[in-house]
């Protein structure tokens, strides 16, 4: 909820408070700051506020990947028609006008958080790989690229584990393929199983393939999660007659971790993992190979 006005700030916060849960700011940069924060699932904006107006902290909003689809009603006194479709040109998906109505406010706000409900599930399900439960290919594309900016911006590092289970065709051609989506679940298990922080993100990028995107760890932290992912899957013991590396199934490793740089793409830490993934089946598969790229 965002008004200059202390007064509007209490009227719509008493009308909507035993429903929901209400932050307030008074000021534009400080409602981009608060949005940033929290994430909340629905904005109550103002237009005419002192220094940054609605019209801009909504823009400022509607910039940024992780506050683009916070859905905006704006609350306000400017009622022409001119003013309803700028705010609803630059994003906004209502318009309430004051002095407001009770009744009215809830049922707006009602109808938009149910629809942002609607649309975070279905965002979920076009995010998930459908088979193991875990991210798919699109949602790791999108978080690699968040973090990535991220971690160029305060000069972390990021670690990428690359997985492919080794011999699953030959797997897939001895067990059968239901067997098969049945290991690859039990692979996805294992790999999201390892990995303790919310920030940490598990995902399979297609087939047998999966990885790890792992931001701000040191490179030997990354590695020590790269070996306890090989030995976990030794762990689980899914039989695999069919291997020429073990009699049961398991995975090889490319690591990369580097620090991103301006004249570096998300792209490159990819190529790095596939790299060394590549190394580590020609080595004889089961184990991990990371580390500098120049030197192998």
């Amino acid at each position: 909820m965002v008004d200059d006005q202390v007064e509007n700030i209490r009227m719509l916060t008493e009308i909507l408070r035993s429903d929901y849960t209400v932050l307030f700011a008074k000021q534009g940069q400080e409602a981009v700051e608060l949005a940033c924060r929290h994430l909340p699932d629905l904005i109550l904006l103002d237009i005419r506020m002192p220094g940054m107006s609605g019209h801009e902290v909504c823009q400022r909003l509607k910039a940024e990947p992780a506050t683009r689809h916070i859905p905006i009603i704006f609350v306000t006194m400017l009622g022409e028609e001119e003013d309803e479709a700028l705010g609803l040109a630059i994003g906004g998906v209502d318009y309430i006008t004051k002095p407001v109505r009770p009744a009215i406010v809830r049922a707006r706000v009602r109808v938009h958080l149910r629809l942002k409900a609607y649309q975070d599930r279905l965002e979920a399900i076009s995010m998930t790989d459908g088979l193991t439960g875990i991210a798919n290919r699109r949602h790791f594309d999108a978080v690699l690229a968040r973090e990535w900016n991220r971690a160029q911006r305060f000069g972390n590092s990021l670690s990428l584990i690359m997985a492919d289970v080794d011999h699953f065709k030959l797997y897939n051609d001895t067990y059968g393929h239901q067997a098969g989506d049945e290991c690859l679940k039990q692979v996805a298990a294992v790999l999201s199983g390892r990995l303790m922080r919310a920030t940490d993100l598990a995902a399979r990028l297609g087939g047998e393939e999966f990885v790890c995107l792992v931001p701000d760890i040191p490179a030997r932290g990354a590695m020590e999660l790269a070996q306890g992912i090989v030995e976990a899957m030794r762990a689980a013991a899914i039989p695999h007659v069919s291997s020429l590396v073990a009699s049961c199934v398991t995975v090889s490793i490319g690591l990369a971790t580097l620090t991103p740089t301006a004249d570096l793409a998300p792209a490159a830490l990819l190529e790095m993992a596939d790299q060394f993934l590549y190394q580590a089946k020609h080595a004889g598969r089961n184990r991990v190979v990371g580390g500098d790229p120049g030197h192998g």
